[in-house]
């Protein structure tokens, strides 16, 4: 299929390793212009190197995207590069596992910041981009938990289901205007951060494919998807059986 997106220019947030980076890998792959970012500069380079590697159009920004300025600032790049902004994936790294009655103020807040307020202000500074060109793809990348809660992760539940809640409502605003507004929400994929926390899946379902999870965001951010709009597509094996 072809998804119509070569030439369009993805900003994709918290892209140096993990889903963020397999997500700008399938988009770079369908010849899209690519904005990078993380906060690991040595994964980071490696990430552009290897995209610039297969003739892609990359450029890559150190950063933080929890900063504030940030994500204005990577937008901002991205016009000054490429030209313009069609595409944004918003993530940010997850919060540390704990328990849901000893969490600290700091910690909450942290987990708000990082995994519904960041992506919020991202889609904030794209949208008149994006609204200019009357074309313009949102993608989220959040967590299977925002159907059925991960017992261990009680601050991305709380801040992943903020995030939906917010994303149902943007979503209706942006409709009919050529700009869709999507969520993909990952189950246990072999990434640096599910080998640290630990299967939280049940056991008889693999662990999935980073490539493969990318490829279900390049569909989300793609011209073929005009129709699919404030949507939660669960990428995580048939593990969810909330309905």
């Amino acid at each position: 299929m072809n998804l119509g997106i070569a030439g369009k220019v993805a900003v994709v947030a918290a892209s140096s390793r993990g889903l963020g980076r397999a997500a700008a890998e399938s988009l770079a792959r369908e010849g899209a212009a690519v904005v990078l970012s993380g906060r690991n500069e040595e994964s980071l380079r490696e990430t552009a190197e290897l995209l610039a590697a297969t003739g892609a159009r990359v450029s890559s920004m150190a950063c933080d995207v929890c900063d504030p300025e940030v994500p204005s600032a990577l937008v901002a790049h991205a016009v000054e590069v490429f030209g313009g902004v069609d595409i944004v994936v918003a993530n940010a790294a997850g919060p540390p596992a704990g328990r849901a009655l000893e969490l600290s103020d700091d910690a909450m807040f942290s987990a708000l910041n990082g995994n519904f307020v960041s992506a919020v202000r991202l889609t904030r500074a794209a949208l008149p981009h994006m609204r200019e060109a009357g074309w313009g793809r949102i993608c989220c990348i959040t967590s299977s938990s925002i159907f059925q809660a991960i017992s261990t992760l009680p601050m991305s539940n709380a801040a992943r289901i903020g995030l939906w809640a917010w994303a149902k409502v943007a979503a209706r605003e942006l409709a009919g205007s050529g700009i869709t507004l999507n969520l993909a929400c990952p189950g246990t994929h072999d990434t640096d951060r599910m080998r640290q926390l630990g299967r939280v899946g049940p056991d008889d379902i693999p662990w999935g494919d980073p490539a493969d999870f990318g490829d279900v965001v390049a569909f989300l951010c793609s011209a073929p998807a005009r129709y699919v709009n404030g949507a939660a597509v669960v990428v995580d094996g048939g593990a969810t059986l909330a309905l």
